[in-house]
């Protein structure tokens, strides 16, 4: 067996999670599991941990023994598992904390991304001015080449919406993340612009939730909600002061996917919420 991951990333550890999932489900132990597949019992563990990878035929008998016939499901588990291909964020590992590769690489996967944000524009559509405001606001403050390293990744984030064949992508933001100037009068400005135009491309969409909308609870909670190959593989990002959490039990991601339904259903439609984009511009 091949030496164990030092630390293994979050995409390792859904593998691991997902194929716990399935032997729970099926009512069997690490040792019972490890007897079927003829391994050892830290083997097993291990796989589950993320801590070392699983080969296709490995993966496909332990679907047999636990008696998963979903097909779309162990074939999603089997690209998870077999797609070793290096992304662009690797070449930050070690330079920046590991959550902003691992959401990097969560982005690429995703067949679709869903967006709720009422005080920030989203990362992926943030300008390289608004970006460096954001990160040098953070106390305590950053040093300046570590403050570069993350615009640049930020920047890099990108790819998500620019790239070939890049999945659908929507974001629903409160008018407050437009008002709020993170940086001058002139990178607001310049950030609004850059929302509008990139509204024009057909697989993004941008809706606001104005001010003046009555009776708007809401969830006040920022997330991002990455569609996976198949619903059981989504996931739900959340930000907090110290850390970034991914969600992946299936009752709090019908619990997300209810919070993002109901904040979508208060937003403006896309031309208002442009149209109100664009009056914000000229008040600038």
């Amino acid at each position: 067996m091949a030496g164990l991951r030092r630390e293994p990333t979050a995409r390792q550890m859904r593998l691991g999670i997902e194929l716990r999932r399935l032997r729970d489900a099926a009512g069997l132990t690490g040792r019972e599991a490890a007897a079927s597949l003829g391994v050892s019992s830290p083997q097993i563990n291990q796989i589950e941990s993320g801590l070392t990878g699983v080969s296709e035929k490995r993966l496909r008998r332990l679907a047999a023994i636990y008696s998963c016939t979903d097909e779309e499901l162990i074939s999603a588990l089997v690209n998870m598992a077999t797609n070793r291909a290096k992304g662009w964020w690797e070449e930050y590992r070690g330079a920046l904390p590991t959550p902003f590769l691992d959401l990097a690489e969560l982005e690429h996967h995703a067949t679709s991304l869903r967006e709720v944000q009422f005080l920030y524009i989203p990362g992926p559509l943030q300008t390289e001015d608004y970006a460096r405001s954001v990160f040098s606001g953070r106390v305590p403050e950053l040093p300046s080449e570590e403050l570069e390293l993350r615009v640049r990744h930020r920047m890099q984030r990108k790819a998500i919406l620019e790239g070939r064949g890049s999945g659908p992508y929507e974001a629903v933001l409160h008018e407050a993340a437009l008002r709020i100037r993170i940086g001058d009068r002139a990178a607001s400005r310049a950030q609004l612009i850059a929302l509008l135009d990139v509204c024009e491309s057909d697989h993004i969409a941008v809706r606001v939730i104005p001010f003046d909308l009555d009776g708007f609870g809401g969830t006040w909670t920022a997330m991002m909600l990455a569609g996976g190959a198949v619903p059981k593989l989504d996931t739900v990002v959340r930000d907090a002061p110290h850390a970034t959490g991914f969600i992946d039990s299936e009752a709090q991601l019908a619990v997300h996917r209810t919070l993002f339904h109901r904040v979508e259903a208060a937003s403006l439609d896309a031309e208002r919420s442009r149209e109100l984009i664009h009056r914000l511009i000229k008040e600038l």
